[in-house]
């Protein structure tokens, strides 16, 4: 395993600023100090000084501008106090890191990990342009990413639910209720879970015998331009149901419905996806895919501990579950 010795000698410097720069010591100019962290990542010393360590210390990275945490109403916070929930009764010390897109310019992902002496991270909110998406496809400190998928690298892990398993259960009801034109409207397809979700939404339509063309599908960048352009375009081609990304967006379909003299569930049923805390207050209460957020966090240090203890775990995905509430009935007579 590599020494601080093995680093000294490839840099020609000594032993002494070589532990000084992995330590943080002042004296050490900052780019030097960068010089030794990335050489030290690239010889592999992350290993070493993770084993050394009584208690390994743990981060779970937000992409902040991205992902909401910090209230007990924000998406992530209950994937944050699942992960920590297994996390800390194991004797690990866990931090939670907001960063940005300049963070992650200013250091590469080994760099900051190795500099902070974390064993490992779980990543919430990263979407596909993020720098540090691209380190993890060689990165060497184990990661686990909820819902994005990096493919080839045994350091990294995937934790969601099924997405193909959830949108089946939300035509399958729609069907079940006589629906057959069912639309979907989403987001720009910038994240790999949006991408994952608009394919999961034909291949059910195609499983349960139901005709699904593009223009079935509205996606936009924008929440109020895809409510105000793809919407209205929906119910011009007599859809009867609406599938949404998330529930954010059927509750502004919701919304946009009502706005343009349509009723909810009487003129047009909406199902969103991820059950939010106020998607039962709506009104009318929302139908939904649930992710279980307390289990996904927990699957998150789960597949982390699993990388940390060299079992190269590839993908965990939890059962999605269907909550069925105010907002989806039978279509209205003639339609």
């Amino acid at each position: 395993m590599t020494t601080i010795q093995d680093i000294a000698d490839k840099l020609g410097i000594s032993k002494g600023t070589v532990s000084k720069a992995l330590n943080g010591a002042s004296d050490i100019s900052e780019t030097l100090q960068k010089q030794i962290l990335e050489t030290a990542v690239e010889l592999g010393y992350t290993k070493l000084r993770r084993y050394k360590k009584p208690s390994r210390r743990l981060c779970i990275l937000v992409q902040k501008d991205n992902i909401e945490y910090k209230e007990p109403h924000h998406f992530a916070y209950d994937i944050v106090m699942g992960f920590r929930q297994m996390a800390e009764p194991a004797g690990c010390e866990v931090d939670v890191v907001p960063l940005d897109v300049n963070t992650q310019r200013e250091t590469s992902y080994d760099v900051f990990m190795l500099q902070n002496d974390y064993s490992g991270g779980f990543a919430l909110g990263f979407s596909l342009n993020e720098p540090w998406i691209r380190d993890f496809q060689t990165s060497r400190t184990p990661i686990v990413l909820y819902d994005n998928h990096i493919v080839g690298n045994p350091s990294t892990a995937y934790v969601g639910i099924d997405n193909d398993e959830g949108m089946y259960l939300a035509v399958g009801h729609l069907k079940e209720l006589g629906h057959h034109k069912i639309g979907y409207l989403s987001s720009a397809l910038g994240s790999h879970i949006m991408q994952i979700r608009h394919r999961a939404f034909f291949q059910a339509m195609h499983r349960h015998g139901l005709k699904a063309d593009p223009s079935y599908s509205g996606c936009s960048y924008y929440l109020s331009e895809c409510m105000e352009k793809h919407l209205p375009r929906f119910l011009g081609m007599g859809m009867t149901a609406v599938i949404c990304c998330q529930d954010t967006f059927a509750s502004a379909a919701i919304t946009q419905c009502r706005q343009l003299g349509y009723q909810v569930p009487r003129d047009i049923s909406i199902i969103g996806f991820d059950d939010i805390p106020i998607c039962p207050y709506t009104s009318p209460p929302l139908t939904t895919v649930r992710q279980d957020r307390i289990e996904l966090g927990k699957s998150g240090y789960y597949a982390l501990n699993s990388l940390m203890n060299g079992v190269s775990i590839g993908t965990v995905l939890l059962h999605a579950d269907l909550i069925v509430r105010e907002s989806t009935k039978q279509p209205a007579a003639g339609n």
